[in-house]
């Protein structure tokens, strides 16, 4: 991502200056790991590229940057423990790699070394970040036992996604921005609507990552094609598609999403087939779309010089341009 490549390039020096590993071995060294097998870097290089808007200034937001990449990978190790996942970013997973008590002792380390890089900072600001932390840490994990219950209801709504998607996942990249706003000293108001933008930003990305599972191009999306369909999750796409299916076709969809066949091909080509029929291709966008927008009118109260807008924006675009 270009316009993030120079924060991006900034965090992945200081990673690797950094030191974790130390004794007992056994608790750094996934640490070290979880953190040196790469990754997109997305939500700090946000807390770098926000303060940088709005001091001109970006390596004194350095520390909370970091906080917020160790809280990500923190949750990654859980996540993947919770879903028996043996890859991550096309690696064995921590708990494959060692074991799962080592797995989730690391994970809590990492979750306490987060707050540490905090303490750099005087104790408002420390006051401030840690605060906004422990309200997103905190959501953060109410979005992912969401995820876990709706695995098991077939009552689902729209609005109960679209929190359980806010919580797990668009929460986090509202605060890499609101912390960025903390260091930058910008005012509370400033601080606010750069945290909305962030987090409907986030739940636009999110549903454009479930559009893009079922059919984007795998080349492009570098994930497994379908991988919803076939591990039976709830997305947008078969909200919609329940929303606006015929009768038929929502009883099919159901004993579908129930089944988990060896063979994979046909069930996937007829979720396509009821996901075009029921028109969920155009519902999902105009979902995505929607939430861009709230994100654009948080972007326009800000007291920022119009090109530094215009560069978010496209920052935006450029976020969302995966081959959709």
């Amino acid at each position: 991502m270009e316009i993030l490549k120079e924060y991006i390039d900034f965090l992945n020096r200081k990673l690797e200056e950094t030191t974790i590993v130390k004794e007992p071995e056994q608790l750094y060294k996934p640490i070290d790991y979880i953190l040196s097998i790469g990754g997109k870097r997305i939500r700090p290089a946000l807390t770098l590229m926000t303060c940088d808007l709005l001091a001109d200034e970006y390596e004194k937001a350095l520390p909370a940057a970091m906080a917020v990449e160790m809280f990500h990978n923190f949750s990654l190790i859980h996540d993947d423990i919770m879903d028996n996942a043996p890859l991550r970013r096309g690696y064995p997973t921590v708990h494959e790699k060692w074991d799962v008590n080592t797995g989730i002792l690391s994970g809590d380390a990492m979750l306490i070394l987060a707050y540490r890089f905090f303490e750099s900072y005087e104790p408002e600001k420390f006051r401030d970040l840690a605060k906004l932390f422990s309200k997103t840490a905190i959501e953060v994990c109410e979005g992912q036992q969401l995820d876990m219950d709706f695995e098991n209801r077939e009552d689902v709504s729209m609005e109960e996604y679209i929190l359980m998607i806010e919580q797990k996942t668009a929460v986090l990249l509202g605060a890499a921005m609101k912390m960025g706003a903390i260091v930058a000293d910008a005012s509370a108001t400033e601080q606010e609507k750069l945290y909305e933008f962030g987090k409907n930003l986030g739940i636009a990305f999110q549903l454009q990552d479930d559009y893009l599972d079922t059919f984007g191009d795998p080349k492009f999306f570098g994930k497994q094609k379908s991988g919803d369909i076939i591990a039976n999750k709830k997305t947008i796409l078969f909200l919609l598609a329940k929303k606006h299916g015929k009768p038929e076709q929502v009883e099919e969809l159901l004993h579908l999403f129930s089944i988990t066949p060896k063979d994979a091909g046909q069930k996937i080509k007829t979720v396509k087939e009821i996901y075009n029929q029921a028109g969920v291709v155009e519902a999902t966008k105009k979902q995505i779309d929607k939430y861009r927008k709230i994100a654009f009118d948080n972007l326009e109260n800000l007291s920022l010089p119009e090109n530094k807008k215009t560069w978010l924006k496209t920052f935006v675009f450029e976020l969302m341009e995966r081959n959709t």
